[in-house]
Parts: structure tokens; sequence; C-alpha cells
């Protein structure tokens, strides 16, 4: 059963930061772990893009605003995305009775876009 869907789109042109406003956006918006993923990437605007993407297809999908710090992309062995809550949010797995979170991302040099379906 479908609990919830967000999709969201970004512009990767909006995440091409000078290294100190990267800095503080990072600390404002991404987990530690995003930020070491998409700086060991070539075209790491596109990554942060997907994963800004990816974290407000959570909320709506959920339907209220979770901090962004509580909300983190992380990656399968496999490369698959994978969402996981923070900071006791993954509590709302078991209150919302969400038994998986499903996550795709895609992006092109101008554009970032992800899908979050929530399954009961």
């Amino acid at each position: 059963m479908i609990i919830g869907i967000g999709i969201d789109l970004a512009e990767v042109e909006r995440y091409r930061f000078d290294p100190v406003k990267r800095a503080w956006f990072a600390r404002k918006v991404y987990t530690e772990e995003e930020m070491a993923y998409a700086m060991r990437k070539r075209n790491w605007p596109e990554r942060l893009a997907g994963f800004f993407a990816a974290k407000e297809a959570t909320r709506k999908a959920f339907g209220h605003a979770i901090p962004w710090g509580a909300v983190g992309v992380s990656h399968e062995r496999s490369g698959k995305p994978v969402i996981r809550l923070y900071r006791g949010y993954d509590a709302l797995l078991e209150r919302r009775g969400v038994r998986a979170i499903h996550l795709t991302i895609t992006h092109t040099a101008t554009t970032a876009a992800a899908v979050v379906v929530l399954e009961g």
C-alpha cells in the first residue's frame, strides 16, 4: 500500500557554490556522508541538487517538513540511493506504518529530479 509520494526538481546551477557558501549550505542542509559522496564526484553540483531534491521529495511524501539534517541520502553497496532518517525522525516510519522508502534520483547538467514513495 502506498502511504505517500513526493517528487521534486532542483536546478543544478543553484548548487554551484563557492567554497564559503558551500560550507555554510552544507552545515544547514546536507549530512557529512552526502557532502563526502558529492565532493568525490567530478560534477558535484549535480549530486548536491539531486540530494536536495530527494530530501524535499521525502518531506512531501510525509506531508510535512522534516529538518534537512534529519533526512539523508545514502547509497547501498550496489550504488542504489536510499533515504535515511536521523535524530529520532526514524520513529516516523513506525508511527506512519512505513515498511520501505523507495527513492530514485536522476540528473542532467541543468536539472536534478527525485521521486520518493512511502510503502506501507
